[in-house]
């Protein structure tokens, strides 16, 4: 017990350092005997465990991936509002591309991910057998995907390396060439079945395709350029993936988020969580929590949400389908209190715009998944009200002022609030706010379609039928009108219908991917609400000044 607990100690250092500077002081690492004797067979699997640990706050928490990928495109914003969410002005300056290198955010991301890609590369050092090995790779190559695309390179160790000396850094064509590589050489070995929970061979070829489909934008992100035979590589895989019969598109669009959501159809990776469970990950309430305002839950809980984030009216009014943008998405507002256990939206509207009463979140909260604009209500249907006095009907309004700075008498209701997960009520109101079950979404099997279709436009010899073709069925399958034609991407329009880029917008809202599409189509350092300028130095983020310290491998971006 004594070996054990000074191997589990010495271990949770070496983790919780990542790249940090306590790297530079450690004597070295374990060795694979040492954890072997200690932990007995199922040691590597607890470091494997940990790894996927890893992933929980990363992809869930407000001010990682999320806010670095979301606040700094056109999807989301978080205004400021008196004294709430100021936090010295760091959520605005991502969403006006104005950040410097030693913003708080670009560290935190830089950290967690190095955390991931430290504890996935540690498991590689004791032994594994080929699927734990296979794991570990896909899991680093996770976090080397992420860095690549947010920073533009990433320090990679070799398994049982001695950690006082600096990683290697890799970046550009040679660092996206290091992860299809370490994929390539995984998928094999991983399981072919196993939950989405668990890195499978679909998981592994869906982080491949999207390496393949960003290395042009990763070599040369403000003129991106696509070779045919990546594109052909994404068109080979995505079709083997469609063609699996493994996947379907739901039923209902928001039970790929939703409590039960381990049964989702669509979903290929995820981080598992159980309601109830205190040993879940992730703190997946951030998922709703974080654009909920103060008064939302049920009337037995209330003051639960964090009132921040939103979305901007010009992305919303991106789901319209009439000729007056945003319009027939208000079909119905009026009218809710007359129709407690109807739809507050038309139901030929896009399901993904959600709006509709939801068994087992409407009745237990009032709350309707999707973009919530109006009045809001109780699960009485009792309408809400507001924090001030006297207070205010609980009504988001679309207009945010143009600094994001609220004031005055809106204070707490301005901004298009988004729940894409639906909260979990499953336990009354104790798991709002505590265990939830929904998994956070990683990988999901619309993401491939869309992919496959995009690739088959860039490709040499564009298949124009074939992309509209898979648009449209997923498109049918959300309730939303066929496009009589699709293109990449229309420069002039960010909003223009029937471009790839906006259906990705559409289908993959608030899924950590719009930083990375609007660089790829060309289009991120467009103008847009809030955002009055840019600089091509925001193609990419800093890397953070505290880290540049520790690895004199790492090189500053250029601009910064």
């Amino acid at each position: 017990m004594k070996n054990y607990f000074k191997i589990a100690i010495s271990f949770l250092l070496i983790s919780a350092t990542g790249c940090s500077k306590l790297d530079q002081k450690l004597p070295g690492s374990l060795t694979g005997p040492e954890v072997n004797s200690a932990l007995g067979s199922a040691g590597v699997q607890i470091l494997l465990n940990g790894a996927y640990a890893d992933l929980g706050s990363t992809f869930t928490a407000q001010d990682l991936l999320f806010c670095l990928q979301e606040n700094a495109s056109d999807e989301a914003l978080v205004p400021t509002r008196g004294g709430d969410w100021d936090d010295n002005g760091v959520w605005r300056v991502l969403h006006n591309h104005t950040w410097n290198a030693d913003h708080q955010y670009v560290l935190n991301v830089f950290n967690s991910l190095n955390k991931l890609n430290f504890d996935a590369t540690n498991v590689l050092a004791f032994g594994p057998n080929a699927t734990q090995a296979a794991q570990a790779k896909f899991l680093r190559a996770i976090a080397l995907y992420n860095l690549l695309d947010l920073y533009g390179q990433f320090p990679a160790r070799e398994p049982g390396e001695d950690v006082r000396n600096a990683p290697v850094v890799r970046s550009g064509a040679a660092g996206a060439q290091f992860i299809i590589d370490e994929l390539v050489a995984a998928i094999p070995n991983l399981p072919t079945t196993g939950g989405a929970g668990i890195a499978t061979k679909n998981a592994g070829n869906t982080l491949l395709m999207k390496c393949y489909l960003n290395r042009g934008a990763w070599a040369n992100r403000a003129s991106p350029t696509f070779a045919d035979a990546d594109m052909q590589q994404v068109i080979t895989i995505g079709n083997s993936i469609i063609s699996s019969g493994n996947y379907s598109y739901m039923a209902e669009y928001f039970k790929n988020f939703d409590a039960s959501n381990s049964a989702s159809t669509e979903n290929i990776f995820t981080v598992i969580n159980n309601s109830g469970s205190a040993s879940n990950v992730s703190d997946i309430r951030s998922e709703w929590c974080r654009t909920l305002h103060y008064n939302q839950e049920t009337s037995t809980k209330p003051n639960s949400g964090w009132n921040g984030f939103s979305t901007v009216s010009d992305f919303y009014n991106n789901f319209s389908t009439g000729t007056t943008p945003g319009v027939d998405l208000m079909e119905g507002v009026t009218n809710y209190a007359s129709n407690k256990t109807g739809r507050y939206r038309d139901t030929a509207v896009d399901s993904r715009v959600g709006g509709r009463y939801y068994p087992g979140i409407t009745n237990a909260s009032g709350m309707r998944p999707g973009f919530m604009i109006g009045q809001q209500y109780n699960e009485a249907n009792v309408p809400l009200v507001d924090r001030k006095t006297p207070a205010n009907p609980l009504q988001f309004e679309p207009a945010i002022a143009n600094d994001m700075k609220e004031t005055g008498n809106t204070l707490e209701l301005t901004g298009i609030r988004v729940v894409k997960y639906g909260p979990d009520f499953t336990n009354g109101s104790n798991n709002y706010q505590g265990n939830a079950g929904n998994d956070e979404v990683i990988f999901r099997y619309a993401d491939v379609v869309l992919m496959v279709a995009e690739a088959k436009l860039r490709a040499a010899t564009p298949d124009v039928a074939g992309a509209l073709s898979l648009v449209n069925g997923l498109r049918v399958a959300r309730n939303a009108k066929p496009l009589a034609s699709v293109v990449l991407v229309n420069t002039a329009n960010l909003y223009a219908g029937n471009t790839i880029l906006a259906e990705r917008g559409r289908e993959l809202y608030w899924e950590k991917v719009r930083r990375t599409d609007l660089i790829r189509f060309g289009m991120f350092l467009k103008i847009w609400q809030y955002k009055p300028t840019d600089d091509p130095k925001y193609l990419v983020y800093p890397v953070p000044s505290q880290s540049l310290s520790v690895n004199p491998n790492l090189k500053q971006n250029p601009g910064y």
